[in-house]
C-alpha cells in the first residue's frame, strides 16, 4: 500500500484562495441577476409577477390564439401604457394592421409610448418602424429557430465554462465521498443540457414546459451547493492535507 497526501481548501496559499473566492462570489452574484432577469422577462410573459409555467409556455411556444403585439402587451410591456392605448393597438393588430390607420392613429401612439425605449436601445425591436411593427402583429409562435439556435450556442458555450471553474475548485473540497462529489460536478453540465434542449422540445409541444423549470432550478442548486461549500471550507471550517492510501498491485 502506498500512503498518497491530497490538498484541500484549506490548504491553499492565500493568493490561491483570494483568486478563487473573488470567483466563486462574482459567479454567485451573476447568478442572482440572471435570476433576477428571467423574472423581469419571462417571468412576466403572461402579464403576472413570479416564474410559471404559462411563462415558459408564452416564451417558447408562443400565445397561438393571438398576436406578438398582444402578447407583450398583456405581458412585460403591460405598465408601459395605458389600458385604453393598448387595446387601440391591440384592435388594430387583429384587425390585420389594417396600413392606411398606421400614420395617422397607430404610429403617434407607438412613438409616444413605446419609442423612447424601442427607438433608442439596440437590443429592442425598433416598432416605431411600419416593417418591425408587421412583424408584432403576426400570430405569436413564441421564440424564433434563429433566436433558439443563438441564445442555446452562446448558453452552452458560455454556461459551460462557468461550472467548470465551479467544479474544478470544489474538486479540492471534503467531506464527500467520491461518487457524490462527482455527482455535484457533473450535475449543471447534466442540467443545462437539459435547460437548453427543453427550449426547443417546448417550442414544438407545450407540455414540456416544466422540463425549463427542472433544468434552470438542477443547475441553480447543484452549483450553489458547491460555491458554498467551497467558501466555507476555505474561510470558515478549513480542512487540511489528507492522507489516502492506495493499494500497488
Amino acid at each position: 500500500m502506498k500512503e498518497i497526501q491530497r490538498f484541500t481548501l484549506g490548504d491553499l496559499a492565500l493568493p490561491t484562495r483570494m483568486l478563487f473566492t473573488g470567483y466563486l462570489l462574482a459567479i454567485g452574484l451573476g447568478l442572482l441577476m440572471a435570476g433576477a432577469q428571467i423574472m423581469l422577462t419571462h417571468g412576466m410573459a403572461d402579464g403576472k409577477p413570479g416564474l410559471s409555467v404559462d411563462d415558459i409556455v408564452y416564451s417558447y411556444y408562443g400565445n397561438r390564439d393571438g398576436t406578438k403585439l398582444e402578447a407583450k402587451l398583456f405581458g412585460s410591456m403591460k405598465d408601459n401604457a395605458p389600458a385604453e392605448v393598448k387595446m387601440t393597438l391591440i384592435k388594430w393588430a387583429e384587425a390585420g394592421a389594417p396600413a392606411e390607420e398606421w400614420q395617422g392613429t397607430i404610429k403617434p401612439l407607438v412613438d409616444q409610448y413605446c419609442g423612447p425605449c424601442h427607438a433608442n436601445i439596440a437590443t429592442l425591436p425598433n416598432i416605431t418602424e411600419k416593417a418591425v411593427m408587421d412583424q408584432m402583429t403576426k400570430r405569436d409562435e413564441g421564440a424564433s429557430i434563429a433566436t433558439l439556435t443563438r441564445v442555446s450556442h452562446i448558453h452552452l458555450f458560455g454556461v459551460s465554462f462557468i461550472f467548470f471553474f465551479v467544479g474544478w475548485i470544489f474538486t479540492y473540497a471534503t467531506g464527500f465521498s467520491t461518487v457524490t462529489k462527482s455527482v455535484l460536478i457533473v450535475a449543471p453540465f447534466a442540467f443545462l443540457i437539459i435547460d437548453v434542449a427543453s427550449w426547443w422540445l417546448t417550442k414544438m409541444n407545450p407540455n414540456f414546459a416544466w422540463l425549463v423549470i427542472i433544468g434552470g432550478f438542477g443547475y441553480s442548486a447543484a452549483s450553489t451547493i458547491m460555491i458554498f461549500t467551497s467558501l466555507y471550507q476555505m474561510w470558515i471550517s478549513p480542512r487540511h492535507t489528507l492522507k489516502t492510501t492506495q493499494h500497488i498491485d
